[in-house]
C-alpha cells in the first residue's frame, strides 16, 4: 500500500468503508494517522475496529480533524456530511486527493488522469497496457481496478494511470496530472448535479489543477468538450494542448478488442497520451493489437455458427450505445440484433439514431422496454422481451451467419440487476445456454414454436 509522512500524526474521519474506504483506512493507519471510521454496515465497522475509532462523523465534533474522507458514492448534493463538515470547518475530500498529497513522499513518477462520460475505462486500461508493453513501471487505479492507495508505490520513473469520475474530481483539489485527458461529455449522473453545465464543469476541474508545462488532451467534438478546450486555450495557462478530435489512426482492423468508432477515439486518445509521455510508434502500435479489452465493454463473449455475441453492458447511456451500433455497419443488410433497455437515463435515443440502419431487430428489456419499443418501432422490428434470457433466445433464433447479437442497453442496470457487471454476466450465461443447447437460428426458433404449442412460456432471467 501507499504510506506517506504527509499523514503522520494527523486526524481523519472516513465515511464509507467499501473498497476505497477500507484502502484509505489501511493507508492512513499504516502512515501513523489517527482515524475515525463509519459505515452503515456492521460487518465493515467490525473489520475496521482495530485500526480506527468507530463512530458516526455526523454525531462527532470534527473541528480538530484534518479532513473528512468520503466515498465517491456519497451524494454530496444531498448528504448531510457536507453541511456538517462545513459547520466544523473541515474539508471533505476523497482518496484521490490523499494520493495527490502523498506524491511528495513517493519515488519520482508521473500521473495521467483520464475523465469523460464514456470510454474512460477502456482508454485507461489501454494506456496502462501500452506503458506496460513498453517495459515501464505502471499502476492503474482510480475508478478502475484496485484503489490506488492499496497498491504498491512505483519505482522511480513509474507512471500512475488514473480513471477519474466526476465524483472523484469533486473530492480532489491538488492532483497535478502530468497528462490530463477529457474524452467527451454527454448528459449523465444529473441526479448529482444542478444541471448539465454543472456536471461538465466538474469534469473540467481536472485541468484547473494542472501545471503549465503539462499536457492537456481533448478527445471529442461534442459541445461541452469544445467549450472546455476553448476555455483552456483562452486562459493560456497550459502550454501543451492536444486536440485529438480530428486525428486519424490506421490499422483498426488489426485491433480485435478496439472495434467501432468510439474505440477508434479511445485508441487515438491513448496514443496521444503515450506520445505525451515520450513513447513512440514502435512501442504503442504493437500494444493496440495485443490489447485484450475489458469485460462488459464491447466484449466478444462468443462466436458460433457465424454469429457473434457481444457484451457491452457498460453502455449505460445512449451516447455510449450509439458508437457500439456503429461498430457493425450493414453490408447487404443490417446485421445487429440489439438488446436494449433497463433503467432509462433519458426519454430519447438520439445519439443512437445515426446507426439505426445497422440494426436488423431490437429486443427490449427492463423498465425502459415499452418506451424504447415505441421510439424504435418506426425504424426497425421490435420484440418486447422484458427479460435477458428471453431476449438472447429470440435474438439467437433470428440470427444468421454474419450477424451480431449485441447487448448495449443505453440504460442503467438497477431495475433488474445490482450493477452493469451482473447484467453482463447474465447475458454471458444466457449466451452459454443457447450455445450449449444448440439453439442458434432455426434450431432455437423451432424450439420456441414447439414450446408455445405446448402452452409453455419458456424460462426467463
Amino acid at each position: 500500500m501507499i504510506r506517506s509522512s504527509a499523514f503522520a500524526n494527523k486526524s481523519y474521519a472516513i465515511l464509507g468503508l467499501a473498497r476505497s474506504g477500507m484502502a484509505t483506512l489501511d493507508a492512513l493507519h499504516a502512515s501513523g494517522a489517527r482515524v475515525l471510521a463509519w459505515d452503515a454496515r456492521q460487518d465493515l465497522r467490525d473489520a475496521a475496529k482495530d485500526k480506527a475509532i468507530i463512530a458516526d462523523p455526523l454525531e462527532t465534533d470534527l473541528s480538530d480533524y484534518d479532513a473528512v474522507i468520503v466515498s465517491p458514492g456519497v451524494p454530496l448534493n444531498s448528504h448531510p456530511i457536507r453541511d456538517k463538515a462545513s459547520d466544523d470547518g473541515v474539508p471533505v475530500i476523497g482518496d484521490i486527493e490523499l494520493f495527490a498529497q502523498a506524491r511528495r513522499s513517493l519515488p519520482p513518477h508521473r500521473v495521467v488522469g483520464i475523465t469523460g462520460t464514456n470510454g474512460k475505462s477502456t482508454t485507461t486500461a489501454l494506456l496502462h497496457h501500452i506503458i506496460r508493453s513498453a517495459a515501464l513501471p505502471t499502476q492503474m487505479g482510480g475508478n478502475i481496478g484496485l484503489p490506488i492507495l492499496s497498491q504498491h508505490p512505483l519505482a522511480a520513473g513509474g507512471i500512475y494511470v488514473l480513471e477519474l469520475s466526476s465524483y472523484q474530481i469533486d473530492l480532489t483539489y491538488s492532483l497535478d496530472c502530468d497528462v490530463a485527458m477529457l474524452l467527451n461529455i454527454s448528459p449523465d449522473h444529473l441526479d448529482r448535479y444542478d444541471n448539465f453545465d454543472a456536471y461538465a464543469a466538474s469534469k473540467v476541474r481536472l485541468f484547473d489543477m494542472m501545471g503549465a508545462d503539462h499536457a492537456a488532451i481533448f478527445g471529442s467534438d461534442d459541445e461541452k468538450t469544445r467549450l472546455a478546450l476553448q476555455l483552456i486555450h483562452s486562459e493560456g495557462r497550459v502550454q501543451n494542448i492536444v486536440d485529438t478530435s480530428a486525428m486519424v489512426l490506421d490499422g483498426q482492423a488489426d485491433w480485435p478488442s478496439l472495434q467501432g468508432p468510439h474505440n477508434m477515439q479511445n485508441a487515438i486518445a491513448a496514443v496521444a497520451a503515450a506520445e505525451a509521455l515520450g513513447l513512440r510508434e514502435h512501442q504503442w502500435r504493437p500494444a493496440l493489437k495485443s490489447f485484450k479489452g475489458l469485460a462488459h465493454r464491447m466484449e466478444r463473449v462468443a462466436e458460433t455458427q457465424g454469429v457473434l455475441f457481444v457484451n457491452d453492458s457498460k453502455a449505460t447511456n445512449p451516447a455510449s450505445t450509439g458508437p457500439a451500433l456503429g461498430a457493425y455497419p450493414k453490408t447487404d443488410e443490417p446485421r445487429i440484433h440489439w438488446i436494449v433497455g433497463g433503467l432509462p437515463k433519458s426519454d430519447n435515443l438520439k445519439e443512437c439514431e445515426p446507426y439505426f440502419g445497422n440494426v436488423k431487430q431490437a429486443y427490449t428489456i427492463g423498465e425502459a422496454g415499452q418506451m424504447f419499443g415505441e421510439l424504435l418501432a418506426p425504424h426497425m422490428p421490435v420484440d418486447p422481451c422484458e427479460m435477458m434470457l428471453t431476449a438472447v433466445q429470440h435474438a439467437a433464433a433470428n440470427a444468421k451467419p454474419g450477424d451480431v447479437v449485441l447487448l448495449s442497453p443505453a440504460c442503467a442496470s438497477f431495475d433488474q440487476f445490482k450493477d452493469f457487471e451482473a447484467r453482463g454476466e447474465c447475458f454471458r450465461c444466457a449466451v452459454d445456454s443457447v450455445i450449449e443447447n444448440g439453439q442458434i437460428g432455426e434450431n432455437l426458433r423451432t424450439g420456441i414454436e414447439l414450446e408455445a404449442g405446448n402452452g409453455g412460456g419458456g424460462s426467463t432471467l
